[in-house]
């Protein structure tokens, strides 16, 4: 019977074992959930400041050149 009492205990702390890196992979598991979810706004947010960017760069180099043009359109003929 003594043996059959080890046995037991000895099953027993093999489940609280399994018991305590079940609730350690789910914190992990909810944690990781968690820090891809913010790098997922974060990559979104970038997105959108790329997208501005390249527009307000877009209107700015085509401006420079409507300038350029505009400026050897109206060039006096002297300084060509």
């Amino acid at each position: 019977m003594e043996d059959q009492g080890r046995v037991e205990k000895l099953l027993e702390e093999i489940l609280d074992v399994q018991r305590e890196q079940l609730e350690q992979y789910k914190n992990v598991t909810k944690r990781s959930l968690e820090l891809q979810q913010v790098a997922v706004g974060r990559q979104e947010q970038i997105g959108k400041i790329y997208r501005i960017a390249l527009i307000v760069s877009a209107v700015v180099v085509a401006g420079i050149i409507g300038l350029v043009f505009y400026l050897l359109q109206y060039l006096p003929t002297r300084y060509r």
